[in-house]
């Protein structure tokens, strides 16, 4: 194996995405985002919300809404290759839009994220490439009014429809966090997991 996988689960909105540029700028570890492992919207098998006087939208927060084992077989391919495709996923039109290429480029670790990527510990951790696995958390308002605001300026789905599931979202946000620490995550802030991180990346090299 060229690397091993840091796992970084944590609720939409948590900071995942801005730990991993901080980790990417300072420690030099690439990231793979999870979430570009969405099924796509006309797929049947999607989990759908009940409709409630309105039409019923796909659950895009069930696990269930995503494609976990191709995700896995990805993340053990780049571990043992040192490079894999990967897909490229538009929320804003609910599926793929491309593939790139991923590459290790000498890297010890890579960062694997996404708001199921708790999901994938135990399958990583049975194929020998899982190094740690990481749970970003904050107080729930805080994750709403970021998620919110990213939701919004990047225009992934109409604002009514952000609102509804930030405030669902804000509700079961302890759970979230709860599950992923039942599956073998360690909940921590931000900063702790980039102290992590960076302690890890030292013994690695």
């Amino acid at each position: 194996m060229h690397a091993k996988v840091i796992v970084l689960a944590g609720p939409s909105g948590s900071g995942k995405s801005r730990l991993c540029r901080r980790v990417g700028e300072h420690l030099g570890l690439p990231t793979v985002n999870l979430d570009d492992y969405y099924k796509s919207g006309g797929d049947p098998t999607l989990p759908m919300l009940p409709g409630a006087g309105r039409p019923a939208q796909p659950d895009w927060d069930h696990p269930d809404s995503w494609l976990g084992e191709e995700a896995t077989d990805a993340l053990e391919r780049i571990c043992r290759d040192g490079g894999a495709d990967v897909p490229v996923y538009d929320i804003s039109r609910d599926g793929r839009i491309g593939h790139r290429r991923f590459e290790l480029a000498g890297a010890p670790l890579l960062v694997a994220e996404g708001i199921f990527a708790q999901e994938v510990v135990a399958a990583c951790r049975a194929r020998g490439i899982l190094a740690d696995a990481l749970c970003v958390r904050n107080h729930p308002a805080v994750t709403f009014w970021r998620r919110l605001s990213r939701d919004l300026r990047e225009h992934r789905k109409p604002p009514l429809l952000l609102v509804r599931r930030g405030l669902r979202l804000m509700r079961e946000e302890p759970r979230i966090v709860a599950h992923a620490v039942q599956v073998g995550c360690a909940a921590m802030p931000p900063e702790q997991a980039f102290d992590r991180i960076r302690s890890l990346v030292h013994a690695r090299t």
